[in-house]
């Protein structure tokens, strides 16, 4: 039995990719394999399955693409307009990523041409790929100021340097050194670890560990790491 007097609509999912190197904030992209736009800088994508529920469909296509399961992923929302798609009409949703780019290293899929790109030169890309990247972006930057959310992306060690590199990489600014460290170890979710970087400072940054308990417990508190997120929201 079907709706009488009904179109047939496509839906896909499409995944925004953000990732950490230990120094960089980046998005991860594909060059698309077929028409319309071959090869032209994509987000990763599919079509959902008749079996599948959206979340489904989206964690399968982010393991067609870096071999992860269980990264922290959150629905952005749907983009209908009727013309986004010359070929069918095609409703997409979206989705956004987090990914510890170290983590993946040898898992990437070479079938898509994937890179890794810095947020502030990714290039043009297919469709509407380029607002659903601007809206992602920013619900990002609004949920990471209330929300220790960015500790997803980073190793079990790290240094509070590489905390900041990630934060200004996202915000495309630059912090005070000290409010911003004084900040984070008032949070209680650090533990200093006895040993330290000493490649990337003369002195030596010391490694910290997230206390995974009080993670948990403050995910949905307002730590306030980032004052005024509206202003870093265009």
């Amino acid at each position: 039995m079907k709706y009488s007097g009904q179109a047939r609509l496509l839906v896909a999912v499409d995944c925004i990719i953000f990732g950490f190197d230990g120094d960089n904030f980046k998005i991860l992209l594909i060059q698309r394999g077929f028409a319309p736009e071959k090869k032209k800088w994509s987000l990763m994508g599919g079509f959902i399955q008749p079996e599948e529920s959206l979340e489904i469909a989206a964690n399968r296509i982010l393991k067609k693409l870096t071999g992860l399961e269980g990264v922290y992923m959150e629905q952005l929302q749907a983009f209908s307009n009727p013309d986004r798609d010359p070929v069918e009409r095609t409703i997409a949703v979206a989705y956004f990523a987090l990914i510890d780019i170290q983590k993946y290293q040898k898992q990437l899929s070479t079938d898509y041409h994937a890179e890794w790109f810095l947020l502030d030169k990714m290039p043009k890309l297919i469709l509407d790929h380029n607002p659903m990247v601007e809206i992602a972006k920013n619900r990002l930057r609004y949920k990471a100021a209330l929300h220790p959310l960015l500790f997803e992306l980073l190793p079990e060690k790290f240094t509070i340097p590489q905390l900041q590199a990630l934060y200004e990489g996202l915000y495309s600014t630059t912090f005070d050194k000290r409010n911003f460290s004084r900040k984070l170890l008032s949070t209680g979710l650090l533990i200093r670890q006895k040993e330290k970087d000493k490649e990337n400072s003369r002195k030596g940054a010391f490694y910290f560990k997230l206390d995974k308990l009080k993670y948990s417990d403050n995910f949905d508190a307002f730590l306030k790491f980032i004052p005024n997120p509206d202003k870093f929201i265009s």
